[in-house]
């Protein structure tokens, strides 16, 4: 059996809608859910949640932590899948790359730009696709979005469209 770990630390793939004040935040993890949807009967998935933030709240400290999480999947020889917000997820792939120049396992960072359960919501195919991408790329750090992998050195948001674009 293929075995994944999966950390969350937020974003847009967990927000819910408030209805008492018209807010989407992040409030409860949407991750099981999310995955009980899915058939995988050959993939055994792990979750650990780190955090629930938007992206533009993470720190320093934050990213630090999700670099020390991954280290210690890797280091048990566990591809690793982490959800994160889109607005600071590349930043937040480069400090793990940074911090981890010798994997030896995927890191396969993926998001949404719309929440889990609003129609149109990007999330479950991002999350089908990215834990798909753990099995299948070369040992290091990526981002999967919308039907893409790109190395992590070589993404950025577009803002503009809604997605990613690779860079030289």
């Amino acid at each position: 059996m293929r075995r994944v770990h999966i950390l969350t630390t937020g974003g847009t793939m967990e927000k819910r809608y408030i209805e008492q004040n018209g807010e989407m935040r992040n409030t409860e993890p949407q991750i099981d859910r999310c995955l009980k949807l899915l058939r995988l009967p050959e993939l055994e998935i792990t979750v650990k949640q780190l955090m629930n933030k938007d992206s533009l709240d993470m720190t320093d400290a934050d990213r630090t932590c999700i670099a020390g999480h991954v280290a210690d999947a890797a280091a048990q020889g566990l591809p690793v899948l982490v959800t994160h917000g889109t607005d600071t997820v590349v930043e937040t792939g480069k400090v793990v790359a940074a911090h981890l120049p010798d994997l030896q396992t995927s890191v396969v960072f993926t998001g949404a730009m719309t929440p889990f359960g609003i129609e149109g919501s990007d999330a479950m195919q991002n999350l089908t696709e990215a834990l798909l991408a753990t099995q299948l790329v070369r040992p290091g750090v990526y981002l999967s979005f919308h039907g893409e992998v790109f190395p992590i050195a070589q993404v950025r948001k577009d803002r503009e469209h809604s997605r990613f674009l690779r860079t030289p």
